[in-house]
């Protein structure tokens, strides 16, 4: 008898064991594997800006040398595996990139001593769409470029209140136009014109519906999201991607004075004549109160990871917004390149989630492999 409950509890405890090892194997391993048909993936940065020099890898480096190292990095990404973060897929391997999102100021301004905007849209075209992204979509069809313009492309297009060389160059402009518009017509650097032609378009994907915003929801670009809007569900979410932050940037605002002429606290790139943010923040926050199904925005301009919650003027919003750093201006990063990140967004339809991860790109230098920063992960249900 006492043989038998002495094996009793040896076999108690063997049963203990196995149990708390299985639930700890439990909790380490990958996700369950979401149905691919319904999950889109991005890859997404902003302020490439062509033209510049920093340091980077220990020398001073050109623009589009630093954005080749970056380009590299992406290329990469469909063998890394998820950080085990409880986002999307997380903890699997990446397999497909869907889309390259690039959030504007492709091309650096052309002041003096800078190239010009033609000059950085040949450096663009040859680092990232002709050939430099290897990227494959889940059909194994090369990734889609989705681009937004920033303020520098504007300036180069319109002008400035300081001097450009050459005044204008609106090659950034009328190839974001084309690429992404597609008009039956493609515009020209003479039939291109900005007051016009603004690059605002929308995608959906896996019953989410994208819309890439020229420079800041403005009165005049809210008049597009309204027709664009109407053609979703309202139970359909929206992600806005845009140049600006949400608080907005005052000079980057028509002047409001005068002839409403370009000065240096205005430089005309947003069709809407400046009147105090705080009247302009609250135009936006309405807005954004009768479109609840707008689920997130995504910036770059002042440039560094940062995941945070606009609640607006008076406090009574709780919009996701998602900032990205720049390869050759970042807050961060700009002075330690080891803090290079771009952003990874993983998008479920299914079960209507989000995950958006900062991938660092130069941790380590040259040889690196890419790690995993903070990551987000995001309700787009909407109730």
């Amino acid at each position: 008898m006492k043989i038998n409950i002495l094996s009793f509890c040896i076999s108690f405890a063997v049963l203990l064991i196995y149990t708390q090892s299985c639930k700890q194997a439990e909790v380490s391993a990958p996700a369950p594997l979401s149905d691919t048909t319904q999950i889109a993936q991005l890859v997404f940065t902003a302020d490439l800006h062509y033209g510049l020099k920093r340091a980077f890898r220990g020398n001073v480096v050109n623009s589009n040398g630093v954005n080749e190292a970056m380009v590299a990095q992406m290329n990469t990404l469909p063998k890394a595996v998820f950080p085990a973060d409880g986002g999307v897929n997380a903890g699997r391997t990446i397999n497909f990139i869907d889309y390259v999102a690039i959030n504007g100021d492709i091309t650096n301004r052309q002041e003096s001593g800078i190239q010009s905007a033609t000059a950085s849209w040949a450096q663009f075209s040859a680092d990232y769409l002709n050939g430099g992204i290897t990227l494959k979509n889940k059909r194994n069809q090369p990734a889609e470029f989705l681009l937004t313009c920033g303020n520098h492309d504007v300036a180069n297009a319109i002008g400035y209140p300081k001097a450009l060389s050459p005044a204008t160059d609106n090659a950034a402009m009328v190839n974001i136009y084309n690429l992404m518009l597609k008009p039956a017509t493609p515009k020209t650097a003479t039939t291109y014109n900005y007051s016009t032609d603004k690059p605002n378009f929308s995608k959906d994907m896996v019953g989410v519906h994208l819309m890439f915003i020229t420079m800041w929801p403005d009165s005049a670009a809210r008049v597009w999201m309204e027709r664009d809007l109407g053609k979703v569900g309202l139970t359909t979410p929206v992600l806005i991607f845009t140049h600006d932050p949400i608080g907005g940037e005052p000079t980057h605002f028509t002047n409001p004075f005068g002839n409403h002429e370009m000065a240096t606290d205005y430089e005309n790139e947003i069709e809407e004549q400046f009147k105090g943010m705080l009247p302009l923040q609250r135009e936006l926050a309405a807005f954004l109160k009768i479109h609840p199904n707008i689920k997130a925005y995504f910036h770059g301009h002042t440039n560094y990871n940062e995941y945070y919650t606009f609640v607006g003027p008076d406090g009574d919003l709780n919009l996701k917004v998602f900032r990205v750093d720049s390869p050759m201006k970042g807050e961060v990063s700009g002075s330690d390149d080891s803090q290079l990140s771009f952003q990874v967004l993983s998008i479920d339809g299914k079960s209507k989630t989000l995950t958006v991860r900062e991938c660092l790109w130069n941790s380590a230098g040259a040889a690196s492999s890419i790690k995993w920063g903070t990551s987000s992960t995001v309700s787009l249900t909407v109730l």
